[in-house]
């Protein structure tokens, strides 16, 4: 029997070139920065990895480039939520086809499904594609399910073997089904980044699916409590706090601001990203706060972080997010004395 998933299954984000394509050696780069960081396995494209502005031939390509990386050393979880079950089912079939070690499925994210009945047979439709363990992705871009709707799916669904929790109230809905009489379920996850982490090990989540920029630290975060160091995890908390904050004030912006910095990707771009989603303030602020998160890093790829200001330029015509310059002038850095 195969060991149960349990640590921290880190989000690889997708980088693009100065074409807004999807850079390929970049997406190798952040796979190796994740095994290289500890992760316990990986999960690609899922909402951290901005499938939603891939093509269906860039994710079916992402997918074996993602698996062919990984090399076995560490197991590959891929996101195969679709429009619809034929949708999704063309992905499951490719994820199998290409070596993945389990699939991931959010319910269809358009015309939404608004029945149990209706979501029992599409998340069959996934198990029956892939034959291989499947993760319910529970998140508001989906149908949003209730403890006893995805009660009632692994019941009756074959291969649903994981749920990844993230609809609030998070913290019940895992004791929820962490109480159910579920012996086919194997583990539930958190995500959000990992921002309820604290609230989450308790009620025994198996682990964690953050996006990929911080890896190392979560890893450290996670292994803290494992190890039932409560301080030192509240330490890191603490730590990655201002993170969580200005994660949520530049949404979509910080996971490839941070990769960039820390020498994984060239490029921060992202498609259909507004090209003002961070300021001057945001960038200084996100300098600071990784100068307090460096000495957790335990990857490097020995050069210093890359600090410094990405401002808007233009390319045919349009203003996009583009190369990273370092100012003299602008806002004045956080005082932290």
């Amino acid at each position: 029997m195969t060991q149960a998933y349990r640590g921290i299954f880190t989000i690889p984000a997708t980088p693009f070139d100065e074409n807004w394509q999807v850079d390929w050696e970049g997406l190798r780069s952040i796979v190796e920065f994740c095994i290289g960081c500890g992760a316990h396995g990986l999960v690609w494209p899922v909402n951290a990895s901005g499938f939603g502005a891939l093509s269906d031939e860039e994710r079916l390509e992402g997918m074996r480039v993602v698996v062919e990386q990984a090399a076995g050393r560490t197991p590959v979880m891929l996101g195969v939520q679709g429009v619809s079950a034929s949708h999704a089912v063309m992905f499951s079939r490719h994820a199998r086809a290409v070596g993945a070690d389990s699939v991931i499925a959010m319910a269809p994210y358009i015309s939404k499904i608004g029945d149990s009945d209706g979501l029992v047979d599409y998340f069959r439709d996934v198990a029956e594609a892939a034959r291989l363990p499947l993760c319910i992705q529970n998140h508001s871009v989906g149908t949003e399910m209730s403890a006893a709707v995805l009660e009632r799916i692994v019941r009756k669904v074959e291969g649903a073997d994981y749920i990844k929790e993230e609809t609030y109230p998070v913290t019940h809905k895992i004791t929820a089904l962490m109480e159910a009489d579920l012996p086919n379920l194997k583990g539930v996850f958190g995500g959000a980044g990992g921002r309820y982490m604290l609230l989450e090990y308790p009620r025994g989540v198996a682990g964690q699916m953050p996006g990929c920029h911080v890896t190392d630290v979560m890893v450290r975060f996670w292994d803290a409590l494992e190890a039932d160091d409560i301080d030192e995890a509240k330490r890191i908390y603490g730590l990655l706090a201002p993170l969580y904050a200005i994660e949520i004030q530049c949404q979509g912006a910080i996971y490839k601001e941070v990769l960039k910095r820390r020498g994984v990707i060239r490029s921060a771009r992202s498609r259909n990203a507004s090209p003002h989603v961070m300021d001057e303030y945001d960038h200084r602020a996100l300098d600071d706060i990784l100068r307090d998160l460096e000495p957790l890093f335990t990857w490097g790829n020995g050069q210093p972080l890359a600090y410094g200001v990405e401002h808007p330029v233009e390319r045919d015509g349009a203003t996009q997010s583009g190369e990273i310059t370092t100012s003299a002038g602008g806002p004045e850095p956080f005082d932290r004395q």
